[in-house]
């Protein structure tokens, strides 16, 4: 049974989520955590519940998801999962720190490759890869079907969308990865995205505006 823990860092509300299960083996999806106070409260978390993080998982690259990253793979010397076509992100999360008033993190100087169908792994657990292109041209989202749950990162938000007016953004591709990819998983489905609330893909289904037919 994988249990999970929310964070909402930065300004962004970012949401960073740590993914155990029995054997204490660890997965840190997005670190987003900013200020020392972020990240203290992260550690803590881990420490006083004996977890071992075994790897960090990046749904995408976008400068608020990796602003603890440097952090994180340091602390506990673990790798970092992406999907390649996302390593174009990485010359330009520089300059959206900048425009945003935040220090540029330490990335990665290599990533372990990750591509749609894989599957990660940590301690007796596993998520399946689902590629869904729109927000950023790498964008993943992680599904466990045993516990029956998404983390969706930010293609699919509790009333939206990814925003796809960002570098390797694509609106028509956004939607047929959430028409195609996402929706038929399920209508049960909790959905757990990188910013906001949680919801079910049947709730987005019925609600969410992007997703209605006109």
């Amino acid at each position: 049974m994988i249990e999970i823990k929310r964070f909402y860092f930065n300004d962004l509300r970012e949401c960073t989520m740590i993914l155990w299960d029995e054997t204490k083996e660890a997965v840190i999806i997005d670190p987003g955590c900013y200020t020392d106070t972020e990240k203290k409260r992260l550690e803590q978390f881990i420490t006083e519940n004996s977890l071992k993080p075994v790897k960090v998982l990046l749904t995408h690259m976008h400068f608020d998801h990796v602003l603890g990253l440097g952090f994180v793979t340091g602390r506990w010397g673990i790798d970092t999962c992406l999907n390649p076509d996302d390593k174009e992100q990485e010359a330009i999360v520089p300059r959206f720190c900048e425009m945003m008033g935040y220090e540029t993190p330490v990335l990665p100087d290599r990533t372990i490759d990750i591509h749609d169908g894989d599957t990660v792994t940590f301690g007796k657990s596993e998520l399946k890869v689902i590629a869904t292109p729109g927000h950023t041209r790498g964008g993943v989202c992680f599904f466990s079907k045993e516990n029956n749950f998404l983390i969706s990162g930010d293609t699919l938000f509790a009333g939206s969308i990814g925003r796809t007016d960002h570098p390797s953004g694509d609106y028509d591709a956004l939607m047929k990865s959430i028409m195609t990819k996402i929706l038929p998983l399920g209508d049960n489905v909790e959905v757990l995205p990188g910013h906001g609330y949680p919801t079910t893909i049947g709730e987005e289904r019925l609600k969410n505006p992007f997703l209605q037919p006109f």
